[in-house]
């Protein structure tokens, strides 16, 4: 049948996981860093998804789609509780690495600041100025091996976890780069979907503050892979 469906624009898309979290239907998901509509008929065209999308990736269209099907839908939800305890965040893994402890070689800490809790930071401390600023969730620290020298060197770092902390951080961001001349903002998240609040969160700050800061996005995979853009 024709009917009205969402329509992604992979090549606007940042990955930012937060149309996952927006569709209540389970009809969205991450593909290789990117958002992509993995079932037609768990689309219910409705478009929940389209003012969480920080990019304008997402619109609707009309085309030949199989219709709505609620059933599966709640089946689907009621598969997944079961199997993976709510979240894709929080499923379990078990992650194992090959190391050759005979070249392992003690890593120092890139660290140039305390605290780094985005809800603790003053937000004019003077480290600010003239800032690479680096705002990361924080379990990329521990999924990524070589975290201080590829992300924390010569950056002031910000750390959150937008599932965890319940809140959202734009607000606080929005005063760091307004007080201050901030170079640059990286933002290093996780790939699981509830991990996109952060990446939202900067890219409000950036427009909130009025200024053009150049902005990058870098996901890591749960089993410490970078994902291409």
């Amino acid at each position: 049948m024709i009917r009205k469906i969402i329509k992604i624009d992979e090549s606007k898309c940042n990955g930012c996981g937060a149309c996952v979290s927006a569709c209540h239907e389970g009809a969205i998901g991450l593909v290789n860093g990117k958002a992509k509509l993995m079932r037609d008929d768990f689309c219910d065209g409705l478009g929940d998804c389209l003012p969480t999308c920080p990019t304008g990736a997402i619109t609707f269209e009309e085309r030949e789609a199989a219709d709505y099907n609620e059933a599966a839908v709640l089946a689907s939800k009621a598969k997944h509780k079961a199997h993976s305890g709510g979240c894709p965040g929080s499923r379990l893994q078990r992650i194992t690495h090959s190391i050759d402890s005979k070249n392992d070689v003690r890593a120092e800490s890139r660290l140039s600041q305390w605290p780094v809790q985005i809800k603790l930071v003053p937000v004019n401390a003077p480290y600010f100025d003239s800032a690479d600023l680096l705002i990361a969730a924080d379990c990329t620290a521990f999924a990524y091996g070589n975290f201080h020298n590829d992300f924390i060197k010569d950056k002031i770092t910000l750390i959150g976890c937008p599932k965890l902390d319940g809140i959202d951080y734009s607000e606080k961001l929005t005063a760091i780069l307004s007080l201050n001349e901030i170079k640059s903002v990286t933002v290093v998240r996780m790939s699981v979907p509830c991990c996109g609040g952060i990446n939202t969160a900067a890219q409000k700050a950036i427009e909130a503050s009025g200024k053009t800061i150049p902005f990058k996005t870098v996901v890591i995979t749960t089993d410490g892979k970078v994902l291409d853009n």
